[in-house]
């Protein structure tokens, strides 16, 4: 069974940092492009950020750009988000996604093919 877990996730205050994981089983995504996506309350699902296979090419929404790092990680972990400089906009449940055709930049919901469960990132004013 294939298996996206994202952890990491939790209560920050403004200016604060999280780093998210993406914990993989089933399958070796390192032929996948890498994404993370969020949703908040009332709002509909957004891109945050995506990686290459290889890991050299990364694509930001520009809501997190300069604040967000998106990298690849092993087998076990294959994608990590670094959140800082956190705001109260960026409270919603984050999502790894993973897409094995997509191109790198790969911004739509739509190009993956695996999705984690979520996790809750709530930032304090």
């Amino acid at each position: 069974q294939v298996q996206l877990v994202e952890s990491g996730g939790g209560l920050v205050q403004t200016g604060g940092s999280l780093r998210l994981s993406c914990a993989a089983s089933g399958r070796t995504f390192s032929n996948y492009v890498m994404g993370w996506f969020r949703q908040a309350v009332g709002k509909e699902q957004e891109f945050v950020a995506a990686i290459s296979r290889s890991g050299g090419t990364t694509y930001y929404a520009d809501s997190v750009k300069g604040r967000f790092t998106i990298s690849r990680g092993n087998a076990e972990n294959p994608v990590y988000l670094e959140m800082s400089s956190l705001k109260p906009e960026d409270t919603a449940v984050y999502y790894c996604a993973a897409s094995l055709f997509a191109t790198s930049r790969a911004m739509g919901a739509h190009d993956y093919d695996y999705w984690g469960q979520g996790t809750q990132v709530a930032v304090s004013s």
